[in-house]
């Protein structure tokens, strides 16, 4: 378990500003990024509001605190500081990474993606997955619809943390379910939503 920063100073900055400087963004500099950056990244995600205390509340609102989602980090090497080539899972307890993966699979990923080549060039992608029957166990087929306002919640904080830090992404969703899951070795009824590649601007 990588242990993660959590102070995030890089976040502080106005909420207007934010929200006028997100964009999408599918061309990325060779910059690597640091592992505050991600931290703060994958926190605004799917983290514990309050890092200080025990509290499960998490920063994207979830229907009946079911809590669905996973989070994922990929990136190669060098390409985030602090980090090697890998699979990370963003673990919302310790608010840490977890690596499960060795390989820098983001060309993979970008080819899961219908060859959208931006993504193996970014330094690093985040890829939210959900397992609906977490949520549709309490909700019924309704817990569909409420699993992805969670994951459009979550993929609007990614946006805005990458934005006040300078930051660039795109939410990806066209991609080979199967395909991409398999890259991920993700867990029996986890299916991945959305792709986030992260990087400065090119």
């Amino acid at each position: 378990m990588i242990k993660l920063p959590t102070q995030f100073s890089n976040l502080e900055g106005s909420l207007t500003r934010a929200l006028a400087d997100r964009r999408s963004v599918r061309r990325f500099a060779g910059k690597p990024l640091g592992l505050t950056q991600i931290a703060a990244i994958v926190w605004a995600c799917q983290g514990r509001s309050n890092l200080k205390s025990r509290s499960t509340r998490r920063n994207a609102p979830s229907a009946g605190a079911t809590y669905p989602m996973a989070t994922y980090l990929i990136c190669g090497d060098s390409t985030v500081e602090g980090l090697d080539s890998g699979i990370y899972r963003y673990d919302v307890a310790e608010h840490g990474l977890e690596q499960v993966g060795t390989e820098d699979i983001r060309e993979s990923v970008a080819s899961a993606c219908f060859s959208q080549n931006f993504i193996a060039e970014a330094p690093a992608s985040i890829i939210t997955a959900a397992d609906y029957s977490i949520t549709t166990s309490v909700y019924g087929q309704r817990g569909v619809r409420y699993v992805h306002m969670e994951a459009g919640h979550a993929g609007q904080n990614i946006y805005l943390a990458c934005s006040v830090q300078g930051l660039g992404t795109v939410a990806v969703g066209a991609f080979n379910d199967e395909a991409l899951a398999r890259e991920l070795n993700l867990p029996l009824n986890t299916e991945p939503l959305y792709v986030f590649p992260i990087g400065y601007p090119a």
